[in-house]
């Protein structure tokens, strides 16, 4: 994700047209994972269709190689990531299985995946630098191999046994005003992150900061993240995932505030990729806390699916569409304050949904 953009500029698309490919990758993402999940609800399995998901995803992302033409591209984007949409929700899903009434330590799982990126993000802005951005669909290609070999080794939980129940408990736990609120919350979040995720590397290169540095970045905020997994089950069991959530957006707030007026200063750029501990670290484990709360049993596959298509897909979808149009109409630093309107609203909706779980 942060070397997609530099790569579709590579490859000559506007600013418009990169934001709507972004958009298109996220936006499968408000049915994919609703799809699968009622499958895995509906078989009573999860890993089959996390490896189905990788093997496949890993085939669709292969069709970059052969054409770069913007409609090619998005159909190859739709495609992978209708497939790669398939996993993460279920394997939440099945890792919170395995976990139990232990569940409150997901983030020390979790904290894996930001070391990986950490890894890959810090020696790929010091390779790109180096060699043609060319070569990322690539590497791209080896990573998404690595995955689906690991999802073989991975077996399915032993003590799950859901059964189908048509909906109905599903539409009960959504018309709960603090399920709304939550999944409000977590829309704003996540479209606040989508001009991020879409345009970070290349609003740091346009501040004159190298590939490298922009990598560097990218890597200590998931520093950050990973610092603060290590924390969260304590956090979580000591303040409670409202409050946390409700904090999270008022310094993801702060975080595009500062992203739009000083991001020609390092020690600034620096301090903002430090708060991402807190707009995605302390809220993805707080999301996920409250998230298996409000879906027991179940609706677990199904709770987790609505999470990911809500937020990272009809928000992120809606963030980075947006701001690829503010970034070729208005301005690049326009794209970061309107990042910081819509967590503003989000603050707004998690304190009503924190205030609403004090009252029940």
């Amino acid at each position: 994700m942060p070397f997609w953009a530099p790569y579709l500029a590579e490859l000559g698309f506007s600013g418009a047209q990169i934001g709507e490919l972004m958009a298109i990758t996220l936006a499968t993402k408000i049915i994919a994972p609703n799809v699968w999940g009622w499958l895995a609800d509906r078989a009573g399995v999860r890993m089959p269709i996390i490896r189905l998901g990788a093997l496949t995803a890993l085939l669709a992302f292969a069709g970059v190689l052969f054409h770069s033409g913007y409609w090619w591209l998005a159909v190859v984007m739709m495609l992978f990531s209708f497939f790669w949409n398939a996993i993460l929700s279920q394997f939440e899903a099945t890792t919170l299985l395995v976990l139990g009434r232990s569940s409150h330590r997901y983030a020390l799982v979790r904290l894996w995946g930001s070391i990986g990126f950490i890894l890959v993000v810090a020696g790929l802005g010091w390779l790109l630098d180096r060699l043609s951005i060319q070569w990322l669909p690539w590497i791209m290609l080896v990573l998404l191999a690595g995955l689906y070999l690991s999802t073989l080794h991975v077996h399915e939980p032993l003590d799950e046994k859901p059964t189908y129940d048509g909906g109905n408990a599903l539409l009960a736990v959504l018309r709960r005003p603090e399920v709304i609120a939550l999944l409000l919350a977590c829309f704003f979040m996540q479209a606040s992150h989508g001009p991020y995720y879409a345009f970070f590397t290349l609003y740091v290169e346009a501040q004159g900061f190298s590939r490298a540095f922009a990598g560097q970045l990218w890597a200590l905020g998931v520093v950050a993240e990973v610092m603060v997994f290590v924390l969260m089950p304590r956090l979580i069991l000591r303040f409670g995932a409202w409050p946390l959530m409700t904090l999270t957006l008022v310094l993801t707030t702060l975080r595009w505030w500062l992203l739009a007026t000083v991001p020609e200063s390092m020690a600034a750029l620096v301090l903002i990729q430090l708060l991402h501990a807190a707009s995605y670290g302390v809220y993805h484990a707080a999301a996920i806390s409250l998230i298996h709360l409000y879906f027991p049993g179940r609706l677990q596959g199904r709770g987790q699916a609505l999470y990911s298509s809500l937020s990272f897909g009809l928000g992120g979808a809606v963030g980075s569409l947006t701001s690829g149009y503010l970034w070729d109409g208005v301005s690049p630093a326009s794209v970061y304050l309107f990042a910081t309107l819509l967590a503003g609203i989000g603050t707004a909706v998690a304190t009503t949904g924190w205030m609403r779980r004090v009252v029940r």
